[in-house]
């Protein structure tokens, strides 16, 4: 079996499964948040039954409009938090929160074996930790609210191979976006995709937290990493409940095998209107941007603000760009406070915000208006998708969207002479 067929066998209570077959499957974590949230809450509350089947493993964050933007935004948080208070769920509030995906596995709740289900596209995040996780509707995180089982088809896998040794500012992003310019949006279309050869044994944990986040970006019902030391320090000082670790089997059946060397490989960037539409950095041209966007699920994390740093330590913001650094969580904001990188980020002229998913989904802190272009560290560049229609999103790493913000125009850090 496959790791995720692995995975979704033990929870299944079955020896074997196999790609195809549809399966009950019990779940360690289900989680939801200030969009989908409720929409779930009022499908719990018609299934007719009073309380959740385990309020431990029922987690709701805050995140997509918060700290609230407006009188809906907040009676949608104040209508989860209710909720979450009369069933004793693990809710976080402003001020302990942090963007979902990022916050999840910083505190533990997520480890290496679980079965996560989440009400957001990006739950296949946690993957990263060597979990099967997968985003679903609303209506199905009702059901799992009550039951503590999904109903599911077991996906196929296809497994990743990434040869070679990474360049000095290449990451996850840029060999997630790599792959999904290859394989298009549909190509890993309800498949998991199995990460693995030395280039990810390389990446860092937060590098491997990108990758998994974009396999939905690639059509893909999960992304998986195999837990390695990296994995177990991660989670070692994390875990506050016993987890297990399962291995995909030598002789594993896989429905492709993809693999790529990225010795060379250049920073990756994504043009509009799709995370397919790919590029090496070099071969995007002369494009100025408006705005230029660090944060999000996807690349929120403290590693990803060490990057920016490097490049905007004495260096100034185009005086024509807006650059906005997310940190992802509370964890990340003090991290990078206490390394000094906020006081840089603000005298290089760039705004610091408290964690929120904000621009990433044209919720607000960073909304576009026509004709102005962004070159954002989100996930998504779809028609708009940070704000008017007729604005465009550049997806990249940290590295090409600090460097864009100095120089304003798309640019790859060795045109600073970095």
């Amino acid at each position: 079996m496959t790791l995720a067929e692995k995975i979704l066998a033990a929870h299944s209570d079955r020896k074997k499964v196999s790609a195809g077959e549809f399966a009950n499957v019990k779940v360690d974590v289900i989680l939801s948040n200030d969009i989908t949230a409720p929409i779930a809450i009022r499908e719990f509350r018609k299934i007719g039954v009073k309380r959740v089947f385990d309020p431990a493993k029922v987690v709701m964050v805050p995140d997509h409009f918060v700290p609230n933007k407006d009188i809906l935004s907040a009676e949608q948080t104040k209508f989860m938090k209710d909720f979450a208070r009369e069933q004793g769920l693990v809710y976080f509030e402003v001020g302990q929160m942090g963007i979902e995906h990022v916050l999840l596995p910083e505190k533990g709740i997520v480890l290496p074996g679980d079965v996560v289900v989440g009400a957001d596209s990006h739950t296949c995040t946690y993957g990263a930790l060597g979990a099967f996780a997968t985003g679903m509707g609303s209506t199905d995180i009702a059901a799992a609210m009550a039951t503590g089982d999904i109903w599911m088809k077991i996906p196929p896998t296809i497994k990743f191979v990434y040869h070679g040794r990474l360049g000095k500012w290449i990451g996850g992003k840029d060999l997630i976006l790599r792959t999904i310019g290859d394989i298009g949006v549909d190509g890993a279309l309800y498949a998991a995709m199995e990460f693995t050869g030395e280039a990810i044994d390389a990446l860092s944990m937060d590098g491997r937290f990108t990758m998994a986040n974009m396999a939905i970006e690639a059509g893909g019902k999960a992304g998986l990493f195999r837990v390695d030391q990296k994995t177990l320090d991660y989670v070692k000082s994390r875990a506050k409940r016993p987890y297990q670790v399962y291995e995909p089997d030598a002789d594993a059946e896989y429905a492709r095998v993809i693999e790529y060397d990225v010795s060379n490989m250049e920073p990756q960037v994504a043009l509009p209107h799709s995370p397919a539409n790919v590029k090496p950095v070099s071969k995007v041209g002369n494009i100025k941007v408006d705005q230029a966007v660090i944060g999000s699920c996807t690349n929120g994390r403290l590693e990803d603000l060490q990057v920016a740093a490097q490049i905007l330590k004495g260096k100034k913001v185009h005086p024509e760009v807006r650059c906005i650094i997310i940190p992802g969580t509370q964890q990340v904001y003090l991290d990078a406070m206490e390394q000094g990188l906020i006081e840089l980020f603000i005298k290089a002229g760039a705004v610091v915000s408290t964690s929120t998913c904000g621009p990433c989904l044209g919720g607000y802190m960073g909304i576009l208006a026509a004709g102005e272009r962004c070159i954002s560290t989100t996930n998504r560049n779809f028609v708009g998708r940070m704000g008017s229609p007729k604005s465009e999103v550049y997806l990249s790493g940290p590295a090409v969207a600090a460097a864009s913000a100095i120089t304003g125009k798309i640019s790859s850090p060795d045109e600073l002479g970095l």
